[in-house]
């Protein structure tokens, strides 16, 4: 079984999402939150808060939660971990994390 190449979406120059913020994107008809922590680390996960069904996540606030680098919702305040998308108030409220490159100055999404 072979493995399909990833495929890659720009989503915007690398200097249009400030540090520690994030941006929405539509990636192959998915909403996609992509956040800029400090400098030079970019995640991406799903937009859209599950428990609310809002296309939301993007404007949340980032930080850490002990060994966690997250977000938490604008909505419900639940905290999503940016590096696999799990809630850590509510696992079954977690979102899918995809995968992030910088090509050429520009930020790239891959959906999981």
């Amino acid at each position: 079984m072979s493995i399909a190449p990833l495929e890659w979406t720009t989503v915007c120059p690398v200097d249009d999402i400030l540090p520690n913020t994030g941006v929405s994107a539509l990636v192959s008809g998915r909403h996609v939150a992509v956040f800029r922590v400090g400098e030079t680390q970019f995640y991406a996960i799903d937009n859209v808060d599950p428990k609310s069904g809002a296309s939301v996540l993007s404007r949340g606030l980032v930080g850490n939660l002990g060994d966690h680098v997250v977000v938490a919702s604008p909505l419900y305040k639940n905290h999503f971990d940016l590096a696999d998308g799990v809630c850590l108030e509510a696992p079954e409220y977690s979102v899918r994390a995809h995968t992030v490159r910088i090509e050429d100055g520009s930020v790239q999404v891959a959906l999981a």
